[in-house]
């Protein structure tokens, strides 16, 4: 079993753990760590990675399990101790490294299940002197249509000036059990407006943000650095998350659906979850391009 993989350009640095759901370990711009390893004491892996992969969905499921053309499908709590279904199993699972080279590594990962779920992915890291890109395919190997969800969970370091620029046309309120309640535009919540350039809330956040258009961007002040995002057009959602201003982290992940998309009204199909028959496939990618800020 390869421990972890390293790939190289003139400036960016990536550590991937393919026995830790084909996660980052570290992801560096001349030796500043531009995301933030987690340490996450009493829960179950994966822990201390900085960015992780989503596949077959993002988030959590409520109510058991989802019901897909008439059928019910039962998933049952994959992280203890929360208690629905989260973020699929790519990211708990042992990825076989099938291509590596000293600036890519490609990751296969073969699954039956979770639930209904039988499917092949295929993850790639790449760097390109300031630029990393994340690309993942998945082939469905179920016999029935499923609704399948994909995306990118990137732990970025917060400081305590950072900046974040990511317009969207709707943002998420939730309820205790951290499941969308309420779609208001963001400018009626000033508080998650990053419509425009600003910090982060001083209060958690941990919000869906829906029609977002695939570019956002962060700055580190403190670093003399910027960070701009740009994604497929698959990934039309972003989550954002930090628990508080003191957390040395941030999460800003492009989804390709909202938060328990598989139940929420209308059906699975209108929440941007993607139908795939057997044999079908579908793909996502997100480049994260690292600048200086005098440039």
């Amino acid at each position: 079993m390869i421990e972890q993989v390293s790939i190289q350009s003139s400036a960016l640095r990536a550590d991937i753990v393919p026995s830790r759901g084909a996660g980052l370990a570290r992801f560096a711009f001349n030796g500043q760590d531009l995301f933030q390893p987690v340490p996450r004491p009493g829960r179950a892996p994966p822990v201390d990675l900085c960015s992780m992969v989503l596949v077959p969905w993002s988030n959590r499921i409520s109510g058991g399990g989802f019901t897909f053309d008439g059928a019910f499908y039962p998933l049952f709590p994959n992280r203890p101790p929360d208690p629905l279904p989260i973020h699929g199993n790519g990211f708990q699972s042992e990825w076989i490294v099938s291509r590596a080279q000293s600036d890519l590594v490609e990751l296969k990962l073969a699954s039956s299940g979770p639930g209904p779920f039988a499917y092949e992915a295929t993850m790639t890291y790449a760097v390109y002197d300031y630029e990393l890109v994340m690309a993942l395919s998945v082939i469905s190997r179920s016999q029935i249509p499923l609704p399948y969800g994909l995306g990118f969970h990137p732990f970025l370091r917060r400081t305590a000036e950072m900046l974040l620029t990511a317009p969207a046309k709707g943002v998420w309120l939730h309820n205790d059990s951290n499941l969308p309640e309420k779609l208001l535009p963001p400018n009626e919540v000033p508080d998650w407006d990053f419509s425009r350039q600003r910090q982060l809330p001083h209060r958690k956040i941990n919000n869906g943000f829906v029609g977002w258009n695939g570019c956002a961007d962060v700055v580190w002040p403190e670093f003399g650095l910027g960070l701009a995002i740009s994604a497929s057009p698959t990934l039309s959602n972003y989550i954002a998350f930090s628990p508080s201003a003191d957390a040395p982290f941030f999460c800003f992940e492009p989804v390709s659906h909202a938060i328990d998309a598989h139940n929420l009204p209308g059906g699975a199909d209108r929440h941007g979850l993607i139908r795939l028959a057997p044999g079908e496939s579908t793909s996502i990618s997100c480049r994260y391009q690292v600048r200086h800020l005098s440039q």
